[in-house]
């Protein structure tokens, strides 16, 4: 594989990532992390940033998701052919893991934009004939397997990234981990940037740690204590053997357990969330570090759907690459606004109705709700009162259900199958359809079919929720707790609804179920449904508001650019 010159004369931005979301036939993602990152690198191409991407090969992806009539889930893998969309490179690195050499290799994956610039985004994979057979698949299952599996594919990116890009000859001036699943990449760094022991006095400073933390920026995702991992030192010497030191590594990990959020921010001059509010959680989560905030964003040419993008196009041109132009959605006429809008819920219902036979209607006021299922999203509070709900939905609105629960998140697959059985319960009286097996395509749908996006995090566990976001670029009015962005891009009955009080946790209050659910009700009832049905223009204003004061502003372009200034220049 031979790059163009610029690709690796010119220093990079290398950009590591355990999943990217690219495309529905490259499933190298589990959700918003990981498209999160592909909208990261589009822009970064769009942008004409000087861009490296690096993540694993997942041949078996994540999983492919399968629901029965009840609504229980089981999990297929979504296997793949790299060879069909990619490059294979004729480098190998190899990294040595319980006393093998692992060899890796390399598929390369330019991500192109219209402004004739690409960004490489190196896909790690050890599926190699001279690895042992258990090595072979390490790459194969995206967050699979146990705490052994998980550290051996984290060496595998964070240390057999830095190898790979070295042979491949870029050359790199920031290290950018999304997440700590690539924070072993620090280790790597500090081998390169080793002292002359004879001009130090102990061993400790070896380790330049200054010159590493000078070329890293560490963002983390999670205000769950479980979404940061933690290996054992036990696990940690078995895998890495005499790589590093592990008295050293104790003091930058933490001495119970090797911490990845811990090593990343300890060697990275840079750490951010990604919410004005979870910038505050997690300094608290980790006091005596600044955490700063960079509000996440969403792609605007992939997350609009194509009546939309087409009215854009003939009264915003340019919008795509500057998304600020969004501030100007005045001058697109209410009719042709609401007709775009109207196509894509069409398109929408009659894919439900014809995966679902939940015989739903283009009239009717459509409520989405699409994430990970898992117990702090709350996707049943919709449900706290049955008979409540059937007082004020029924013929009135119909609600679409999509999401994957983790393989072993038992909670999160109960979740699916509980809104199954009040499907039922509420059959005849309001329509209710869950999707199996959420991805790309079926989001998008979603996101610019709907009327109202919903969104029920206890608060204040939501760091970003990206989903409302992609909402908001189709003129669809967010219905959502304010946690995460909604803090930032809330204003009540002018670019949609809050519900609940104020954010003011900083940890979650798990006794706020019927608190939410009362004001949810009360909303719905009382402002959502009668300006659906009964004031047309006042819709289409909260729609143009959406899209004028929060897709203006919500985007990738904007994040990458703060990103720029923030905290690769520094």
């Amino acid at each position: 594989m031979s790059f163009p010159a610029k690709h690796i004369t010119e220093p990079k931005i290398a950009y590591f990532s355990m999943e990217i979301g690219l495309r529905d036939d490259i499933p190298t993602y589990s959700g918003g992390l990981g498209i999160l990152a592909g909208d990261t690198v589009k822009s970064a191409a769009d942008l004409c940033l000087p861009f490296v991407a690096v993540t694993l090969i997942s041949r078996k992806g994540y999983f492919r998701q399968e629901l029965d009539g009840r609504g229980r889930q089981t999990e297929r893998p979504a296997e793949w052919d790299p060879s069909k969309l990619m490059t294979p490179a004729p480098e190998t690195v190899t990294v040595r893991i319980e006393g093998r050499d692992v060899h890796i290799r390399a598929w390369i994956y330019p991500v192109e934009s219209p402004r004739n610039e690409s960004v490489p985004v190196i896909y790690l994979d050890a599926d190699l004939p001279e690895n042992a057979p258990e090595d072979r698949t390490l790459t194969d299952h995206l967050y699979g397997g146990d705490d052994t599996y998980r550290i051996k594919q984290e060496m595998i990116l964070g240390i057999g990234g830095v190898r790979m890009l070295r042979k491949l000859g870029f050359q790199v001036k920031k290290y950018h981990m999304n997440e700590g699943h690539a924070a072993f990449l620090t280790l790597e760094l500090l081998h390169e940037h080793k002292r002359d022991i004879e001009a130090v006095w102990d061993e400790s400073h070896i380790w330049d740690t200054e010159a590493v933390r000078n070329l890293c920026v560490f963002t983390t995702h999670t205000p769950l204590e479980a979404g940061h991992d933690k290996f054992s030192y036990e696990l940690y010497s078995k895998v890495f053997g005499d790589y590093f030191p592990e008295n050293i590594l104790r003091r930058l990990a933490g001495e119970k357990n090797v911490n990845m959020t811990l090593l990343g921010f300890n060697l990275s001059k840079y750490v951010n969330g990604v919410a004005k509010k979870h910038g505050e959680v997690s300094q608290n989560m980790f006091p005596g570090y600044q955490i700063n905030a960079i509000t996440n964003g969403v792609h605007s040419y992939t997350w609009t759907s194509d009546s939309m993008k087409r009215v854009y196009d003939k009264y915003l041109p340019g919008w795509a690459n500057e998304p600020e132009i969004f501030v100007r959605i005045g001058v697109i006429p209410d009719n042709e606004l609401w007709d775009a809008h109207l196509d894509a819920k069409k398109k929408l219902i009659d894919y439900v109705n014809s995966v679902s036979g939940a015989g739903m209607d283009y009239e009717t006021l459509t409520i989405g709700f699409a994430r990970r299922a898992t117990a702090y999203k709350r996707a049943d509070l919709l449900f706290t009162d049955l008979k409540r709900l059937e007082e004020i939905g029924t013929g009135r609105i119909q609600v679409i259900y999509a999401g994957k629960a983790h393989p072993k998140d038992k909670e999160g697959k109960h979740l699916i199958e509980k809104i199954f059985s009040y499907r039922e319960k509420l059959k005849g009286k309001i329509r209710i359809a869950f999707l199996q097996n959420y991805n790309m395509e079926l989001a998008l749908k979603l996101v610019s079919g709907v009327d109202v996006w919903l969104n029920t995090p206890l608060r204040p566990l939501e760091a970003s929720g990206t989903s409302g976001m992609k909402a908001a670029h189709n003129g669809v009015m967010n219905f959502s707790v304010l946690d995460g962005w909604w803090i930032e891009g809330h204003i009540e009955g002018f670019t949609g609804w809050a519900i609940g009080p104020a954010p003011t946790e900083i940890v979650p209050d798990n006794n706020m179920n019927k608190t939410d659910a009362d004001d949810l009700y009360y909303k719905l009832e009382n402002m959502i449904i009668p300006t659906y049905y009964n004031d047309r223009k006042a819709w289409i204003r909260m729609m143009q508001n959406a899209i004028g004061k929060n897709a203006y502003y919500f985007n990738s372009h904007r994040m990458m650019r703060r990103y720029v200034t923030e905290a690769y220049i520094r």
